[in-house]
């Protein structure tokens, strides 16, 4: 895979996938800025090549694309320098502003996604953005394990090459499968098992502990009838586990409410005491206690998805107990990843105790579930220009 110091970028334009898909405040602010950062290395060294830099991002909110004039209007603060906002996908128009653009400029052209090509993965789009640049830049990890356009058709178009922020995603998560420092804890939490079983199955192979949250630990524990009468989602997958595996951790106890929430009835019980209208929102004491335990020995930790509803203040316990053990193992190499798990940790304060942070969810699941991913497996290969 060609990386960005394998390419001369001196007055060429380059187009940089990034992913600008950030939560947005009801008032137009960028409520997290930690992606749109991540892209900041490659685009100062594009910029101190004299390159001409057009940014290239989509933005959902509620899965529905909306205009990127908002991260537009909020990205020369944010990346320290200026940007200049083209608000169309029309390839003529596009050209013509980047014709203006002065080399070591920055410019942000309209959310790819406005275009249904895009996702559709049509190499006519693929052609027309390709008319735009001389080289393109991938660095939209979190992206990379969608055939989309972007991400997929353009590199196979253009002399293409692994952004700063993607080559260190590879290497760090690589290494969490091939070469980890062991003890290797990692923690799966959330709610939907059916996008982290492949990645569950994998991690209870290359781990040496494997701790799984309230609610993918019901579940799990559901469909094998060792909790009986519950609800839940049916994984076929989930069948391989093997619930006497030394490796894994289910929890033990809960913080346990109505199904129906409710702000007066709580209590704290083993996961064996859950009654028809109960439903579990954290971990236990007893579980927090087991965690910490196995987390304290850990040489690597790995960790996406909450404990809990840690958006509840009754509920965020287990979370916020499990981020200060992360912490306070000062000799563990820490990463985690995840929108909900970053803002949980960020809410407490501790973001910045990891060693590093990734900005993929799916992508990074998909990963490490052994999966190839398709913006990834393109880079490798190469094309026809580079």
């Amino acid at each position: 895979m060609k990386t960005l110091t394998d390419f001369d970028f001196s007055k060429k334009k380059v187009l940089v996938r990034c992913d600008f898909n950030v939560p947005i405040s009801k008032d137009g602010k960028i409520q997290e800025e930690f992606r749109i950062k991540a892209a900041l290395p490659t685009i100062e060294y594009l910029k101190k090549q004299k390159a001409k830099i057009i940014l290239l991002s989509h933005l959902e909110i509620k899965e529905k694309p909306e205009s990127l004039k908002p991260v537009a209007e909020q990205l020369p603060k944010i990346l320290n320098t200026k940007v200049k906002f083209i608000p169309t996908l029309n390839s003529t128009e596009i050209e013509k502003e980047i014709k203006e653009m002065k080399e070591g400029e920055t410019a942000l052209i309209e959310n790819l996604r406005f275009d249904p090509r895009e996702k559709k993965c049509e190499m006519s789009f693929a052609k027309e953005l390709a008319t735009l640049g001389d080289f393109y830049v991938n660095e939209a990890f979190s992206c990379s394990h969608r055939k989309h356009t972007s991400i997929y058709l353009l590199p196979q178009l253009l002399p293409s090459a692994a952004g700063f922020r993607l080559v260190k995603e590879i290497e760090v998560l690589s290494k969490l499968l091939e070469n980890p420092e062991r003890p290797l804890v990692a923690i799966i939490g959330g709610i939907k098992i059916e996008t982290k079983i492949k990645t569950i199955l994998n991690l209870l192979e290359k781990a040496d502990h494997l701790l799984l949250g309230s609610k993918i630990g019901e579940n799990i524990l559901a469909q094998k009838m060792i909790l009986v009468g519950r609800d839940f989602v049916y994984e076929p997958l989930v069948d391989q586990i093997q619930l006497t595996n030394p490796k894994l951790h289910l929890p033990v106890d809960g913080r346990i409410s109505l199904k129906e929430e409710n702000d007066v009835y709580l209590r704290t019980g083993g996961i064996g005491t859950l009654r028809k209208e109960e439903a579990i929102y954290d971990i236990g004491p007893e579980t927090i206690h087991i965690f910490v335990e196995i987390i304290k020995n850990a040489k690597t930790i790995f960790w996406s998805g909450p404990l809990g509803m840690f958006e509840n203040p009754r509920f965020k316990e287990g979370t916020k107990r499990i981020a200060e053990a992360i912490v306070r193992n000062h000799s563990a190499f820490k990463v985690v990843g995840g929108g909900d798990t970053i803002f949980a940790i960020n809410s407490f304060g501790l973001l910045d105790h990891f060693d590093f942070v990734s900005t993929g969810g799916g992508a990074m699941l998909e990963f490490l579930a052994g999966e190839k991913l398709p913006g990834i497996e393109i880079l490798e290969h190469g094309n026809q220009k580079s």
